[in-house]
């Protein structure tokens, strides 16, 4: 139970736990059924490119049965997503009996969760007046030692006496409530233990089924691959000379001795230097009979396109299966018949297999729109509308998609990445009269404890001003990426056998939305971007070098990433890419090189030019993806209204703990305030009916490892005020949230800085 009996309060978040944890299983599966359908549709992608390969030449037919098993291969894996898609519905049904079946526990327990309060009040209580027993009895003790009038010590007398018999009521109140904590935690705990067995039992069942599915997946598959080999050890090389033969034959009857009738003996003209002989007899039309020049040449007569010759020509070849007598010339029919009119019958058309030979593939430039947006930054919590939608870091990236030869582009779809929408109706306040903000008990979770330290910082060459990697500027061109100019060092002449200098940033955006007191209803969303910096210098190199280095990255630590959007214009990456913890990118070089070619031009006097590369989402846990939690609790009448804002640091939520800065807290107060009092000491703006708190760093190094309180009581002239939402504003430099960073791949570049930071976006919370 422990020396605060808080027991009770790990128990009922534990099995809180369970029902994140049957999300997240939901979440692991629908993401591997993502991935089976995507491989399932790549191969039949494949297949399909199998059956148009050419079907010219002896390997031909081998095609089929690489057509044939990959469509079985592309089968199997849709067969897994479909089974995976009903178990996501048997997961889902099942979080939802979950949270029926917790809401009923609540119910159920609600008089246990009654006598942890009571005997944590009781115990608080006994150890007061004990400490009072002790005081009076020790001050009636000093007075009779000390020979003080009778007065004096009967008066101290009658106090310990009193201060004797209120401990004394309070050691039998808290024996009644010892006991009856006693039974109802040994009750309670019994349930909540059989709850968290039913809902291992029942998580063991369904990953039994997912393995059932993958393994009966694996063993088709499997079978598929055995059927393959065999089919391609049976395709004999006589088989496929065979198949050959019988589609591209031209026939099988060997040639053989001319027919008498087409042996022409008589009636010719015959010329002994060319032993060319026509018969004069067949022949159509107009012919001339070639006449002997002076040398005794044959003068080619003029022949009509529509005559049929019929030439016998003295045979010099001979072989085995010539006639016996072998002084016998032998002779062959000749017919030579007139060019036919081009009417389409007798049209010569390629085939499509010699068409694809021959054309080969065509490529596709890829698109030159990009959306250009701001960035938003103001130090001052006060100035801001916190509910403006411009207060929403991150803007949404224009994606279009592109075919890049030999490099395919990673398909995304292009969505808005935005925060949590503000709720359309303030909470209503309990109906149950409040008995004060300071009694109520915080609601956080107790922290997660963890084994792994996290990751080092990762350390910068040099520092930099803060505007060298977030400033940006819009640039005309409707053409051209989001690109910023930096005023950073000057330049350093770079060679072109140089390693380039390349600088890098990561800024995140945190969004998050607290109701009330539950931790399970924070809604969390996280985005960030990945900016690069080229100094001026590089421009040249990339110019006068007509085929730069490619500069290729891998984005690391990915598993964390929900979605990823890169600038397609820029960016190329392999879909096929199987590490679920990076992801390779390369650079288009020649668009890279246009892109900074025009930022150059429109900003000569810039020493660095920054590129948006891609933006990303964050996987969030809720409230555990939350640097700074929240809790808010209001008491109001017509006469004032009493605000408590709980925080508490969370360096779980971040890769790398860093202190939050600039933190500010801004409440608008209706009612017509005309006194404040806070503590710690807020800004009151009687304009915009607005309390403002600005606190200094928050850090496990500050007090209470970062959880604190901020009070305030405000009386009002037109009472009472309605609870209303609190924005928040920080910062943190030197970290992320998502832990993602990226690593330089190949030669030719050099990374000069790395720089990372978070924000908030929309910080809300409601009582």
């Amino acid at each position: 139970m422990g020396e605060k009996n808080n027991g009770f309060d790990v128990l009922y978040h534990n099995m809180k736990h369970g029902q994140i944890s049957s999300k997240e299983l939901t979440d692991f599966i629908r993401e591997r059924s993502t991935i089976e359908e995507a491989y399932a549709r790549s191969m039949t992608k494949l297949a399909k490119s199998a059956g148009n390969f050419s079907q010219l030449g002896t390997f031909a037919p081998v095609w089929d049965v690489f057509k044939t098993s990959t469509e079985k291969l592309a089968s199997c894996h849709m067969e897994l997503v479909r089974k995976l898609q009903e178990l996501i519905k048997e997961v889902q049904k099942y979080v939802e009996e979950q949270a029926k079946a917790h809401k009923k526990t609540k119910e159920e327990v609600a008089s246990t969760l009654e006598a942890v309060q009571n005997i944590q009040t009781t115990s608080q209580a006994l150890q007061k007046s004990k400490e009072i027993y002790n005081a009076k009895t020790v001050e009636q003790e000093r007075l009779r030692k000390e020979g003080a009038t009778q007065r004096d010590v009967d008066k101290a007398g009658v106090k310990a006496k009193k201060a004797t018999e209120t401990y004394k009521s309070y050691v039998e109140k808290y024996a009644t409530a010892k006991s009856e904590f006693e039974q109802k935690m040994a009750e309670t705990a019994q349930k909540f233990q059989d709850i968290e067995e039913n809902h291992i039992l029942h998580m063991k069942e369904i990953i039994q089924s997912y393995s059932q599915s993958v393994d009966e997946t694996h063993i088709q598959i499997g079978e598929f691959h055995n059927e393959f080999v065999r089919n391609i050890e049976n395709t004999s090389v006589e088989s496929l000379i065979q198949k050959l033969a019988e589609s591209k034959g031209t026939g099988k009857e060997r040639p053989g001795k001319p027919p008498e009738s087409y042996m022409l003996h008589s009636n010719n003209t015959c010329l002994s230097v060319s032993g060319l002989c026509v018969n004069k007899s067949v022949v159509r039309g107009t012919l001339n009979v070639p006449q002997v020049d002076a040398e005794g040449f044959c003068i080619r007569p003029e022949v009509n396109e529509n005559d049929i010759l019929l030439i016998c020509l003295d045979n010099t070849f001979y072989s085995s299966s010539d006639s016996e007598d072998e002084d016998e010339p032998r002779k062959f029919h000749v017919e030579i018949k007139p060019v036919q009119p081009n009417n389409g019958t007798h049209q010569n058309r390629a085939t499509i297999d010699e068409l694809k030979a021959s054309i080969g593939n065509i490529i596709l430039s890829p698109s030159t729109s990009v959306r250009l947006h701001d960035i938003l930054a103001n130090n001052d919590l006060l100035s801001l509308d916190p509910f403006s939608p411009t207060l929403a870091a991150g803007s949404s990236l224009s994606v279009s998609s592109t075919t890049v030869p030999n490099r395919p582009t990673t398909p995304l779809t292009a969505g808005a990445l935005v925060p949590p929408p503000r709720p359309s109706s303030r909470p209503k306040l309990p109906t149950g009269k409040l008995t004060g903000i300071n009694e109520i008990v915080r609601p956080f979770s107790p922290p997660k404890t963890s084994n792994a330290s996290p990751p080092p910082t990762a350390p910068l060459a040099r520092a930099e001003s803060s505007s060298s990697l977030s400033s940006n500027a819009s640039l005309s061109a409707g053409n051209t990426p989001t690109v910023g100019t930096s005023r950073g060092p000057s330049p350093v002449t770079l060679a072109s056998q140089d390693a380039l200098p390349i600088a890098v940033a990561f800024t995140e955006s945190v969004n998050a939305y607290f109701k009330g007191a539950d931790p399970t209803k924070c809604i969390v969303k996280i985005t960030g971007d990945m900016t690069l910096s080229f100094p001026v210098g590089i421009i040249k190199v990339f110019t006068t070098n007509p085929s730069p280095a490619v500069l290729t990255f891998k984005l690391k630590n990915t598993s964390r990433l929900e979605q990823i959007l890169p600038n397609q214009q820029l960016l190329y990456s392999d879909p096929s890419q199987n590490d679920s913890n990076s992801k390779d990118f390369w650079f288009n070089m020649q668009a890279l090189t246009s892109y900074l070619r025009k930022a150059s031009d429109q900003n000569p006097s810039a020493s660095y030019y920054n590129v948006d590369i891609l933006k990303y989402q964050v996987l969030s846990d809720g409230i555990h993806s939350t640097p700074l939690n929240l809790a808010v609790y209001w008491k109001c009448t017509p006469s004032t209204a009493d605000l408590r804002v709980d925080y508490r640091y969370n360096p779980d939520s971040m890769a790398s703990p860093g202190p939050l800065t600039n933190v500010q807290i801004l409440v608008p107060v209706d009612g017509g305030v005309t006194n404040m009092q806070s503590l710690p000491n807020s800004i009151w703006n009687a304009e915009q009916n607005k309390c403002l708190w600005k606190l200094s760093d928050i850090s496990e190094k500050s007090e209470n490892e970062g959880s604190g309180s901020l009070r305030a009581k405000f009386e009002l002239s037109s009472g009472p005020s309605s609870p209303s939402t609190l924005a928040v504003q920080f910062m943190s430099e030197g970290g992320t949230l998502s832990g993602v960073d990226m690593e330089l791949q190949g030669t030719g570049y050099r990374l000069s800085l790395n720089k990372k930071r978070f924000a908030t976006g929309r910080y809300m919370a409601d009582c």
